[in-house]
Order: structure tokens, then C-alpha cells, then sequence
């Protein structure tokens, strides 16, 4: 990747409510948007906003030199090699914004945003 990758993390005062086969996993009014060379932009939920119960931890760990080590989960009950979230639990200090909150892939979820 070149000098010009960014990444940028803040808290923004959106709703951001996500879906995952018509069921709510997600909702919140105090989302970090995560802004990165390349990449959609993603929102990354806060836990205490998630439905943590309807999730389960994945066995996966990938590693980015923007971010740091992710973490992932699954939906529960389903394949555990399903992945539909990942989370930052020691983030690099740059983007500290996003420790612990969950991000959803939209393959697998339906993320809303409104103001």
C-alpha cells in the first residue's frame, strides 16, 4: 500500500440499525464511521449496542498494519466459518476510536444509516 493510505475514525451522530435475516443485531445513535483508502466506508457499532447474545465468537484473527488485530464473530446457530462482524479489541492508537465496537459486512447484514 502506498504513502497516501489514510484512515480516519470518529464518532458521528447517525443511526445505524443492522439486520441480519429481518432480525435487529444492531442499532445505535453513536456509530464510528471508518473512512479508508480504498475500502467502503464502515460503521462500527458500540457493544453495548450490539446483540452480543445472538452472536458468537469466530475462530479467526486477521492482522492490519492500519488497525491492528481483528477479531470476528458469527451468527449463532449458523456456519461457524460465516463470519458477519469483526471487532478491533486492541486497536493501534490512531484509530482507538473503534476498540471493541463491531463493524458488519454488508454481504451478510443490511446496515441502514439514517440522520
Amino acid at each position: 500500500m502506498g504513502s497516501g493510505h489514510t484512515v480516519e475514525a470518529a464518532t458521528v451522530e447517525r443511526h445505524v440499525r443492522v439486520e441480519i435475516g429481518g432480525q435487529v443485531v444492531a442499532e445505535t445513535r453513536r456509530p464510528v464511521l471508518l473512512k479508508e483508502t480504498g475500502l467502503p466506508d464502515r460503521w462500527y457499532i458500540p457493544p453495548a449496542d450490539v446483540r452480543l447474545d445472538l452472536l458468537a465468537p469466530a475462530d479467526l484473527h486477521t492482522t492490519c498494519p492500519f488497525k491492528g488485530e481483528a477479531s470476528y464473530w458469527t451468527l449463532r446457530g449458523a456456519s461457524p466459518d460465516r463470519t458477519v462482524a469483526w471487532a478491533y479489541p486492541e486497536p493501534i492508537p490512531s484509530v482507538a476510536v473503534i476498540k471493541d465496537h463491531l463493524a458488519f459486512y454488508d454481504r451478510q447484514a443490511t446496515v441502514t444509516v439514517t440522520p
